[in-house]
């Protein structure tokens, strides 16, 4: 059982978020919340808590500084920002502490379901890893080392655009393809958000920043989308096994393949094939 640390002011917010949440991840999470930073860091000193979403911007303590705080002191889970302040400053921040998404309110229900499901998958590897470091095969050492060894590497030179010319938009869609192509090469492998990034040789603040405005969607989100869309191709296969399906796309542990699989399409791997061989 996971424990997740929601730690909002707005308590509609906290609520809605924890309701979600506990809807979604029934048996596989405990939810827990607080009101401030102070509560937060009162709760995350006596739990184990594997995922921290914080806001930002709460009276007293700042989310930033939460953060910082619960670095110092403990390493091996994930944290989430939630914020209704489109900063580069904050970005900045939220960098620093090695944060695994800065989501922008208002978000979608699916942009942070994608994302807590991501950050539970990092979770599970960690313990893992913990348990016997020989289980894991680290094909991404970057994403790795900022997970489990507490190193991160800031990369914040660059700054949005004030304005977007003629130059900038060559920009963004010589840049859109550089993601679309880095996916397509990579989405079979642990790949993060900072790793895309890091490729195409952009600071995680912009990147983070310029792929929603030109997806509409986070990162976390869109390479899940992608994953699915290459598992029904796959799945349409049927010299291929289903399990095998989930190790191709980038999601060795069945039963997670399985979960993702099927919030995204209403069907498990095993019914969508066998719903396409009839239709065949």
């Amino acid at each position: 059982m996971y424990r997740i640390l929601i730690a909002e002011d707005e308590m509609i917010e906290r609520m809605v978020l924890k309701k979600t949440l506990q809807k979604k991840f029934d048996g596989v999470c405990e939810v827990l919340e607080a009101e401030n930073g102070k509560e937060a860091l009162r709760l995350f000193r006596s739990v184990e808590i594997n995922i921290v979403i914080l806001d930002i911007e709460m009276p007293g303590m700042k989310g930033v500084d939460v953060a910082e705080i619960m670095r110092q002191e403990k390493n091996g889970f994930c944290i989430i920002f939630l914020t209704a302040y489109d900063r580069f400053e904050y970005a900045r921040k939220a960098i620093s502490v090695r944060a695994m998404e800065y989501l922008l309110k208002p978000y979608s229900e699916k942009e942070i379901i994608d994302v807590v499901e991501e950050a539970i998958r990092l979770s599970g590897e960690y313990e893992r890893y913990a348990a016997d470091k020989s289980l894991l095969t680290v094909r991404e050492p970057y994403l790795l080392e900022s997970l489990l060894e507490g190193r991160y590497e800031e990369r914040v030179n660059d700054k949005p655009p004030e304005q977007e010319d003629d130059s900038n938009r060559n920009r963004l869609n010589v840049m859109v393809s550089m993601i679309e192509e880095y996916i397509r090469k990579n989405y079979m492998n642990m790949i993060s958000m900072q790793d895309a990034a890091h490729a195409i040789n952009y600071s995680e603040p912009y990147f983070c920043k310029m792929f929603k405005q030109q997806y509409g969607k986070n990162f976390t989100s869109y390479l899940t989308e992608y994953r699915v869309e290459e598992a029904k191709k796959l799945l349409m296969q049927p010299n291929v096994n289903v399990k095998e399906v989930g190790v191709r796309i980038g999601y060795p542990d069945s039963t997670y393949f399985a979960r993702v699989f099927r919030r995204m399409t209403g069907e498990s791997p095993s019914e969508y094939r066998n719903r396409f061989l009839k239709e065949l």
